[in-house]
């Protein structure tokens, strides 16, 4: 039976999209008969016990250092997560390390797998220097971007793998000098079991909400400049003047939130609904109320090199979807096939989009049918799960 350990920034019981990833890797290796467990760093953002097991999986947490400086403070943060991966290697005495990003994660388990003799596999879901840029907290070109992009290089070096979530993220590193033959793409996915027949939808929601008798357009995702939610905002008057049912459906919250708020009271502020952030498990009774999903990310590094979760659930739940032609959104997305594509940071473009979009109900059912399709066929966590087989086994056979 294969022992793997996986180094995680945080987890369940933790909502987001690295977590449900994180759950989704770790249900499917159990499902495959192969032993694993998670362990968290510093950053695991709710307070708990050292040890919990959540969904029938092991967490294990690292404890809390004292608030210091940057960079002191990262180096501390590596230091506390190598200490606790070297104790729970005498308890769960796995045969792989599995370190996932940020990059202090696999930082970390570097110096237990070269202590231990341990092979290594470093999972990275996004940059860490570019995530820095799409949140706001940095700025690319800046001595600290050029520092942490150094990082990931020295933290991809030592790695014996290197597992990716994209062909944007593998072919950047390609472009560092990284050898293809190190890199693996386990894309996003879909825990199908989780999405079964969409639920109808509620009466009463959707009358609390306002849109009764409108053509809903929704986002559902956390509220960050990068996901362009004010070019969507941008885009309502024009939307409404061609499609007057169109209302906009806002679900979720983030740094943004204010100034989302703010700009929406404009001459349309009653064709858009902000429902705030709702408990995971209520979530698709949000999604029965969308008609399109709509994703409107800038173009940036981030998002250019890495694919979003959210499209997938969306399609997962037969949904309509449009998204910005960007790089993330066309591995996943094929333009008038499994969803519709428009210009980025244009909202005149968006409105028009989604106005064609909403005038063209008799092409939806065909569409709704090739995104589950698709998802179905590629992007189901109980086939991805496989791509890691090989990589484990060479590293432990090379051991």
């Amino acid at each position: 039976m294969t022992r793997v350990l996986h180094i995680l920034d945080h987890s369940l019981p933790a909502h987001s999209g690295y977590t449900f990833r994180t759950r989704a890797i770790l249900k499917a290796q159990q499902a495959r008969g192969w032993d694993v467990a998670g362990v968290t760093g510093v950053r695991h953002p709710l307070p708990g016990p050292p040890y919990e097991r959540i969904d029938g999986i092991d967490f294990y947490r690292t404890p809390a250092i004292p608030k210091l400086p940057s960079p002191i403070r990262e180096w501390r943060e590596i230091g506390a997560l190598a200490a606790r991966i070297d104790e729970l290697c005498a308890i769960e005495r796995p045969d792989i390390l599995h370190a996932h990003s940020p990059v202090l994660d696999a930082l970390a388990a570097a110096r237990v797998a070269k202590k231990r003799g341990l092979p290594l596999v470093y999972e990275i879901r996004a940059f860490w220097e570019d995530a820095a840029v799409g949140n706001g907290t940095g700025r690319e070109g800046s001595i600290k971007y050029r520092l942490i992009r150094g990082l990931e290089r020295r933290a991809v070096d030592t790695a014996d793998a290197v597992v990716v979530i994209c062909n944007g993220l593998r072919d950047d590193l390609i472009a560092r000098g990284v050898a293809a033959d190190k890199i693996t793409v386990s894309p996003n996915g879909v825990d199908l079991a989780l999405f079964g027949a969409p639920p109808q939808p509620d009466a009463t929601l959707r009358s609390a909400l306002g849109l009764d008798d409108a053509e809903v357009i929704g986002f559902i995702g956390s509220f960050y400049d990068y996901e362009g939610i004010d070019d969507l905002i941008a885009a309502m008057p024009a939307l409404v003047a061609a499609r007057p049912k169109a209302k906009l459906l806002l679900v979720g919250g983030g740094p943004c939130e204010a100034a989302l708020r703010a700009q929406a009271a404009s001459p349309v502020r009653d064709h858009i609904v902000f429902a705030g952030r709702v408990p995971h498990d209520d979530v698709e009774r949000y999604y029965a109320l969308i008609d399109v999903l709509a994703y409107p990310r800038k173009k940036m590094r981030l998002t250019e090199l890495v694919t979003p979760l959210k499209p997938l659930e969306a399609m997962a739940q037969r949904r309509i979807v449009a998204a910005s032609d960007i790089g993330g959104h066309r591995e996943l997305i094929k333009d008038g096939v499994t969803g519709t594509l428009f210009k980025p940071s244009n909202p005149a473009d968006i409105a028009a989009t989604l106005a064609d979009l909403l005038a063209r109900r008799g092409d939806w059912e065909a569409m709704r049918a090739a995104g589950r399709a698709f998802v179905e066929r590629e992007r189901d966590w109980s086939a991805n799960v496989l791509r890691y087989e090989p990589v484990y086994q060479k590293l432990i056979d090379g051991r």
